[in-house]
């Protein structure tokens, strides 16, 4: 999944292990994107590598053009942002007590 968000530009990459924090996954990924056919480009590049791995999106939330994109993997979820609404939602922030992962 990395691979594939660096293959599109995406920015700012965060892998966070919430598995101790939430009953709903075990990870989130976050990254940025500069605009919303941006977001679009990262969103549909990690779809199809985790497709190849045999993994399949179960759920999306919010728009390209809501700056705000989450495609839910069920153990992992993946958080798309414009670099002022990942400001706004502040997940990082949000989800401190959660492990930081290279």
């Amino acid at each position: 999944m990395q691979a594939a968000l660096e293959e599109k530009q995406g920015q700012d990459m965060v892998l966070l292990d919430v598995s101790a924090l939430s009953n709903v996954t075990d990870y989130f990924v976050i990254a940025t994107g500069n605009s919303p056919p941006h977001i679009k480009a990262l969103a549909d590049e990690v779809v199809r590598a985790l497709k190849q791995a045999g993994l399949r999106c179960h759920r999306k939330a919010g728009t390209p053009e809501s700056q705000w994109l989450a495609l839910d993997f069920i153990d992992v979820v993946v958080h798309l942002f414009t670099a002022r609404t990942r400001v706004f939602y502040a997940l990082e922030e949000l989800w401190s007590d959660a492990t930081r992962l290279e």
